[in-house]
């Protein structure tokens, strides 16, 4: 939370003295549980501001009430991005995701883990479109929170089902007990973000062929580093350290 507050005052102070243009990379967080499906700009969200996910989801929240702030009293050019689930090639094995979770699980033929019943939904967006979104919003002139993400929705236990037979896997469905406050669905309305007047974006990149660069990215490093634990009681790293991850 204090990254999410500290460091964006005191970046917007620094836009601020020198005239420059500020993003925000914000997230679908921000809508915490949603009762709003798919999740619009308007939404206010439904997010419980004491659960484990609180630190998180009302750091960005406040963060984008300082981003607006700073707008309508310094006149600060503000962008703000709400960035839903980004995968690709270089995620960091152990960040914790839940498509890099189940490739290098469903690639060591190890349990997919699936926290809850797997009906909870979630929207994936490859990460050259995510670039794309964010390259278009810094040189427009919107500056509104923008949703950015892939409305091609899947179930939690549909997705994983999706890898395994990708990754030709001989890995079982493990369901663990469910993380509290975890969202039952997940999908973005981008019809801001499409608007030609606004951005004119949409993500081009399907959802089975971002998989198949982020599966073979992910291969390479398990040829390079060995057995690989990405998450739980047993996280192992790969030797060397990994790879840079992605924002959200």
């Amino acid at each position: 939370i204090k990254t999410s507050t500290m460091g964006t005052i005191n970046m917007l102070g620094l836009a601020k003295r020198v005239k420059a243009r500020m993003l925000l990379t914000s997230t679908s967080e921000i809508y915490g549980d949603p009762k709003e499906h798919p999740q619009k700009e308007s939404y206010w969200g439904n997010v419980n501001t004491i659960g484990p996910r609180s630190c998180y989801d009302e750091g960005k929240r406040v963060a984008e009430t300082m981003m607006y702030s700073y707008k309508k009293q310094n006149n600060v050019d503000v962008r703000v991005a709400r960035i839903f689930n980004t995968f690709g090639p270089r995620m960091h094995p152990n960040d914790g995701r839940v498509v890099s979770n189940f490739i290098i699980q469903a690639l060591q033929n190890k349990p997919l883990t699936i926290y809850g019943d797997g009906k909870q939904t979630r929207s994936f967006q490859y990460v050259s479109d995510l670039v794309d979104g964010l390259h278009s919003l810094m040189n427009g002139k919107y500056d509104q929170p923008v949703n950015l993400g892939n409305p091609d929705e899947y179930s939690v236990g549909e997705f994983a089902k999706h890898i395994k037979n990708m990754t030709k896997s001989d890995s079982e469905i493990l369901f663990l007990e469910r993380s509290q406050d975890d969202p039952t669905q997940r999908k973005p309305a981008i019809e801001v973000a499409n608007m030609e007047r606004e951005l004119d974006w949409s993500p081009k990149v399907s959802v089975p062929d971002g998989l198949t660069k982020a599966i073979e990215y992910f291969q390479s490093v398990l040829d390079s580093s060995g057995e690989i634990i990405p998450t739980g009681p047993g996280a192992a790293k790969p030797k060397g350290g990994g790879s840079g991850g992605l924002a959200e």
